[in-house]
């Protein structure tokens, strides 16, 4: 992923007595690893997310409209390659999805697009695709990016959860309004140097927003964020229901100049398990059953 450069790191001094600090939560300085300790706990708490071995989602996946240029269809979160489109849809749709995890890092995607199954399955190594919206009807390959990509996701409790664990440096780039709330920005540095952003809010410590996989339109890069809403409690974990994906202008200001805004992304979750019981062969490569293998 391709990641911005780290923004310098502006602490306060700490205050000068005790009563001070008591007034107001606001004049406490957090420390980063202080603030992933509190998302922590705010999203179930560190042994609630050690005990979840697999997870699923199921909803439905906004893509298309008439004021959208040609887009990737969108995948939830983060973990996950798109899956470009053919062609753009004339009007918006929204498409059934289902979204299988299971640890290490293993990801089934599946979407229904004109009454057709595509899907994406990534076993921690190597990862398949099927695109019969594209007339593919073959098992194929990642290809050295989306390989790339899937490679580079966090595990489903996230990139904060054991971060240290996992070779992950956090630092703490200042507070930030999204949407009018105050929000901690998080620098995030994965042992690989990849670099990645992610907004807690001050009051809730949710995360708020994440910087999301660049997407190429027409040749150039696109900025992407992630704002995740509407949390709910799932078997004790606090888990965004609403996904919200905006595909920013390209940092090239001529361009931006030209570009027409893109329409946001919305991903609504209808239903989460944790801990499903799933089958090992879903996060394998898939065998597509042909009229001749049936005989």
């Amino acid at each position: 992923m391709i990641r911005k450069t780290m923004l310098a790191v502006a602490l306060m001094c700490a205050v000068t007595s005790a009563s001070a600090a008591d007034n107001s939560h606001s004049n406490k300085t957090l420390s980063a690893s202080e603030i992933v300790e509190k998302n922590i706990q705010a999203r179930g708490g560190l042994s609630a997310w050690h005990a979840v071995q697999a997870l699923s989602f199921e909803g439905k996946l906004g893509a298309g409209g008439n004021r959208r240029p040609t887009l990737p269809l969108p995948m939830p979160d983060k973990h996950l390659p798109s899956l470009t489109s053919a062609q753009r849809l004339p009007e918006e749709a929204q498409l059934p999805f289902k979204m299988l995890m299971h640890r290490p890092r293993q990801v089934r995607f599946e979407i229904q697009f004109k009454g057709q199954t595509a899907f994406q399955v990534f076993d921690g190594a190597h990862g398949w695709k099927m695109r019969p919206y594209l007339n593919r009807q073959d098992v194929e390959p990642f290809t050295a990016d989306e390989l790339k990509a899937a490679s580079l996701q966090p595990d489903l409790d996230g990139p904060l959860v054991d971060y240290a664990a996992k070779g992950t440096r956090v630092e703490l780039g200042g507070q930030e309004k999204v949407e009018s709330r105050d929000t901690y920005k998080l620098t995030l540095t994965t042992k690989g140097g990849e670099k990645t952003h992610v907004w807690v809010d001050a009051q809730t410590f949710l995360e708020t927003k994440v910087e999301g996989q660049p997407r190429r339109l027409d040749g150039k890069l696109h900025p992407v964020e992630v704002f995740y809403r509407d949390y709910r409690q799932v078997s004790g974990l606090q888990i965004p229901f609403i996904l919200e994906t905006r595909v920013l202008p390209n940092s090239d200001a001529t361009a931006r100049e030209k570009e027409v805004p893109l329409q946001a992304e919305k991903i609504v979750v209808e239903k989460v398990v944790v801990n499903p019981k799933l089958e090992t062969a879903m996060f394998s490569k898939p065998e597509i059953q042909t009229a001749s293998s049936q005989r």
